[in-house]
């Protein structure tokens, strides 16, 4: 489990394919020691460390998560936050690191000190975006400032902008997008009451 809230960015210093593709990211400050197995959310993927050392990890990534998601290439930038531990503050929202689906970025505008990004989503995904929700893209917990016909727009503040890979984004750039997981369960739920 993950809160959105990206701790730092990092880069794909190497990816290996084969059955499995490996993975090296170097994120850009050091970090405590990783553990075998631990759960690291890039750019809003979940994925597991298999090797490590002082200043990178390497992961494993399955076919089926790069086909679901917007993809990992050597010097890509990355944001990354490690798993919450029991007790940590959940200043963001529940994120799984279970990628729904893929936005395309239609528009970036300056508001002021703000930025506006707007975005279309699979026609699927619609029915779990609301005004004032909850929406997790590339990894970053953001909150939605407005639904369109297509998709949705966010209002990211300078720190967001300074902290993640969302501050580079143009229009075109494909994001991971992991729509709010309770909705999804209420939707489950109430499936059998139709």
């Amino acid at each position: 489990m993950f809160t959105g809230l990206v701790q730092q960015m990092g880069t794909v210093e190497q990816v290996v394919p084969g059955e499995t593709t490996r993975v090296v990211i170097r994120p850009d400050r050091a970090w405590e020691p990783y553990e075998h197995g631990e759960s690291i959310a890039t750019s809003g993927v979940c994925l597991t460390v298999v090797d490590s050392g002082d200043d990178w990890f390497a992961v494993d990534v399955m076919a089926q998560t790069l086909a679901l998601s917007s993809g990992l290439d050597q010097g890509q930038r990355v944001n990354l936050e490690r798993a919450m531990r029991l007790g940590d503050r959940l200043g963001g929202h529940m994120v799984q690191g279970h990628v729904d689906g893929i936005a395309v970025v239609t528009q970036r505008r300056s508001d002021g000190e703000w930025e506006v990004i707007g975005f279309d989503l699979p026609v699927p995904l619609h029915k779990y975006v609301v005004a004032q929700g909850s929406i997790c893209l590339d990894g970053v917990s953001l909150t939605v400032s407005a639904k369109t016909d297509s998709g949705a727009e966010v209002s990211l503040i300078p720190e967001t902008l300074a902290a993640t890979t969302l501050g580079a984004v143009a229009a075109a750039d494909r994001l991971n997008v992991e729509v709010d997981v309770i909705g999804k369960y209420v939707e489950s739920l109430l499936g059998g009451y139709r």
